[in-house]
């Protein structure tokens, strides 16, 4: 059995296994806690390790229980896991901001007393989701995506209502609605794809779905969008978003924003290069990709928290990803997978950083802030991944905007040229939202905030595990944990890596693109009998 056959399920089993042995020791949190870190560790190796396979070997596959394709034709009978350069990064930047996150959120429990955190809980459903988003990176049939998709979202209903504040509860019933939706809309197309085509592996619908009449084609490829463009939080199938993140705590929030719409991306790239590469759509993506751009730059401007200013965002940027992706090109493909590596990374550090604005803050209101500036390090850790998402010179996202702009010009048609246009404001009115919460939360004194007096003449403050105020007389409070600090810098630093390194990660995900546009590569390792 080759190395790659060895690594390739570890990535779903070892959350699985860790979820299960956190629950057992669930009376011991001081054990739980090792156990969680010394998964995420070993899916990041194992990640990072497959990532080196593919781009050295190409496309992997294992036939789970050799269950693989026959002498006689017949595809894969049974559950295939096959790996790409594209999921293979997936893999990689998923599993190391999971752990980031994880560290933050195990500084903020021992900070604040294991007794205002459901540890017990809280830790076995966060590998549940590693479990789910590593299965829907590496699922190679639409049956195991949708599993993958259902696992991450289970997980992610009880994460988003821990503490089952009221606000929270209204947040998740909302969520769990539109989740609900996504997935019998996902479901209802499983079945539609399944009765046209006799098959659910994405290779061999590659290949059936070519034999299909134009507008099936397009109709199959319409349903599979509006479950992944809700995933995704693509307009006008975004609207739950900024409702449902602001309200759970700040590491989940970071890991919801940075992460689970960005699997929904995922899904479309497969589902648009993949299985209906004729482009048929491509002008609805584009039209969807500028009206999100817009839409959800203008609804961050309106805002005046600084957790929902960061949720429109989210979704403005996904705008520039759908771009990407819509030219069908090399160079935009190639754009729209380095802006989501970017964006995951960038996304998840300024919800940290937000969180610890709160801590350091008592409050997320732009209404109530002020002065921040007094802290430096909280200050830098707010700037940094703010310019990067900014799209200024060098950083990263300038990169990212940079190539898919490149693409939209090369594309020349009218509807390009639109989406070059509204990008371009979208990027300055990004930078203008960002401006507009530095100067209000860190330059203006807090006295000068219209509810600054409020903060001021409480006692200080903390958030507790329902993200109320509680007050507290300890001479500590208020102080960022290091173990806060410690992975909102060392994300900070692997966003700047990616201006430092740009070279060769564009060049990485240049290869990723032209294996995704190609699709004979997957086709053929995936279908080819003896596969290893």
């Amino acid at each position: 059995m080759s190395l790659a056959a060895v690594l390739m399920p570890l990535p779903v089993l070892l959350p699985t296994l860790g979820a299960a042995l956190t629950l057992i020791v669930g009376r011991r949190p001081r054990l739980q806690r090792p156990i969680t870190i010394g998964v995420l560790c070993a899916v990041a190796g194992v990640s990072a390790t497959l990532l080196y396979l593919t781009d050295r070997n190409g496309t992997l596959v294992l036939h789970v229980g050799g269950w693989g394709p026959t002498e006689r034709g017949l595809g894969p009978l049974g559950i295939s896991l096959v790996v790409d350069r594209l999921s293979a990064l997936m893999l990689v930047v998923s599993a190391v901001v999971l752990l980031a996150v994880m560290v933050y959120a195990i500084g903020q429990g021992v900070r604040d007393g294991d007794d205002r955190q459901p540890v017990s809980i809280f830790l076995p459903t966060y590998l549940t989701l590693a479990t789910g988003v590593s299965l829907a990176f590496l699922a190679g049939d639409l049956f195991n995506l949708f599993v993958g998709f259902e696992m991450l979202l289970s997980a992610s209903f009880v994460l988003l209502t821990i503490g089952a504040s009221a606000e929270r509860i209204r947040a998740g019933i909302g969520y769990v609605m539109v989740s609900m939706a996504s997935s019998l809309v996902f479901l209802f197309g499983i079945a539609l794809i399944y009765a046209a085509t006799g098959t659910l592996n994405l290779a061999e619908l590659a290949i059936r779905t070519g034999g299909l009449p134009g507008g099936t084609r397009s109709a199959l490829f319409a349903v599979l969008l509006v479950a992944f463009g809700i995933k995704a939080a693509v307009f006008p199938l975004s609207a739950w978003l900024p409702d449902a993140y602001p309200t759970a705590p700040a590491p989940i929030t970071a890991v919801f924003a940075g992460i689970l719409t960005k699997v929904g991306v995922y899904a479309i790239i497969r589902a648009h290069s993949l299985l209906f590469p004729d482009g048929g759509l491509d002008a609805v993506l584009l039209v969807a990709a500028l009206l999100t751009m817009l839409v959800g730059i203008f609804g961050a401007i309106a805002q005046s928290d600084i957790k929902r200013i960061l949720s429109f965002t989210l979704v403005s940027h996904i705008g520039f990803m759908m771009f990407g992706v819509a030219l069908s090109s090399q160079l935009g493909m190639s754009g729209a997978i380095f802006y989501v590596m970017h964006h995951i990374i960038v996304m998840t550090t300024l919800f940290l950083a937000a969180g610890l604005i709160e801590r350091q803050g008592g409050a997320s209101s732009l209404h109530r802030l002020g002065g921040l500036i007094g802290n430096p390090l909280l200050a830098f850790v707010f700037l940094i991944p703010a310019f990067n998402l900014g799209g200024i010179p060098p950083f990263s996202g300038f990169i990212g905007k940079t190539a898919v702009l490149q693409a939209g010009v090369g594309n020349g048609s009218v509807l390009a040229w639109l989406l070059v246009g509204g990008a371009v404001v979208t990027s300055l009115l990004t930078l203008y939202v960002l401006a507009r919460v530095w100067t209000m939360a860190f330059w203006r004194r807090r006295v000068d905030a219209p509810e600054g007096e409020l903060v001021l003449a409480a006692p200080p403050v903390l958030l507790d595990d329902v993200g109320d105020i509680a007050y507290d007389d300890r001479d500590d409070v208020g102080k960022m944990p290091t173990w806060m600090v410690v992975p909102t810098l060392a994300l900070i630093a692997l966003g700047l890596s990616l201006s430092v390194l740009a070279g060769p990660i564009f060049a990485y995900t240049q290869r990723a693109a032209a294996e995704v546009l190609d699709r004979g590569e997957y086709i053929s390792t995936v279908l080819s009998v003896g596969a290893p």
